[in-house]
């Protein structure tokens, strides 16, 4: 077969996601792009030329800093717990001590993942309720009284009640990921290692976290750019409230054009927030020189 026979082959596979990936993620994207430099609501027939007048509103619009703040809250905890956390429970339960009810324990810390975000809201409303939640009668049962709070209702409090509620239902999944990786791992490594004497922690550090980089990289990836995309957890527990106090950039954007009938404007956040997610995510590229050779 020809050069290219083979490569007309390969675009013919290649054809049927190129054509997914047009329809469903660039043309809405090029849209939105066009969008952001109209003025115009949900069910308008017309659109009124702005410009960059929605670009220029982002300076005056308070609610930008908070709510880019607060996703950059969500972005740094969720690496540390579901990343960082997650590594280690997953080593944890790779641990031959643990061998016999790890199965067990997979399950149980992956069980939250599949439960629908509606229903998780629900229960973690039920949980920071002030006057009968689960949270405050724990704190006052161990006479810890003083420190029970209006946990959703407090401008100080709520948006990191919200992301406690993001990290119990997601770390099961990056969990599973990082056990994948590691059980993938020669266990002769680790049989050496155990001989020269190296402990338990000595190996996590010296075996398990270079042989799973790549894994860290992209579940990392994955971390920050879900959490520069945070919707449901707030709009769901807070709606962005007690005034704007828990917002992100995704309930802004959804506020804007969904709530004060500003599409022009929301179309603009959307760029914004497609733009600071595309350079984290670069950041990430070139820091981590993943898949290149040392």
């Amino acid at each position: 077969m020809s050069t290219f026979r083979k490569n007309a082959m390969s675009f013919l596979f290649l054809l049927p996601s190129l054509v997914i990936l047009a329809v469903f993620v660039f043309l809405p994207l090029l849209q939105n792009f066009y969008n952001s430099f109209y003025s115009f609501s949900v069910f308008s027939q017309t659109k009124t030329f702005v410009g960059w007048e929605n670009i220029r509103l982002f300076w005056h619009d308070k609610v930008i800093g908070v709510a880019l703040t607060n996703n950059m809250k969500y972005a740094v905890i969720s690496v540390i717990f579901q990343v960082a956390f997650a590594l280690v429970l997953a080593y944890i339960l790779e641990d031959k001590v643990f061998r016999r009810v790890a199965p067990f324990f997979r399950v149980v810390y992956f069980m939250p993942v599949m439960i629908s975000i509606s229903v998780i809201a629900l229960l973690f409303g039920f949980i920071y309720n002030p006057q009968m939640g689960l949270l405050n009668s724990f704190l006052a049962l161990v006479e810890l009284e003083q420190l029970a709070k209006p946990w959703l209702g407090s401008s100080t409090t709520a948006i990191y009640a919200v992301i406690a509620m993001s990290q119990w239902q997601s770390i099961g999944f990056i969990m599973i990921l990082f056990i994948v990786s590691i059980q993938k791992i020669p266990k002769e490594l680790y049989e050496a290692a155990e001989m020269d004497g190296a402990g338990k922690i000595r190996r996590f550090f010296s075996i398990t976290i270079p042989q799973v980089k790549e894994s860290i990289f992209v579940n990392t990836l994955i971390t920050i750019t879900g959490s520069m995309l945070v919707f449901n957890e707030p709009y769901i527990l807070t709606n962005g409230g007690p005034g704007f106090s828990s917002t992100t950039m995704s309930v802004h954007m959804y506020q804007e054009g969904f709530v004060k009938d500003n599409m022009g404007y929301a179309s603009a956040l959307a760029v914004l927030i497609f733009l600071l997610t595309a350079i984290l995510a670069l950041i990430q590229l070139r820091l981590s020189r993943t898949g290149k050779d040392e």
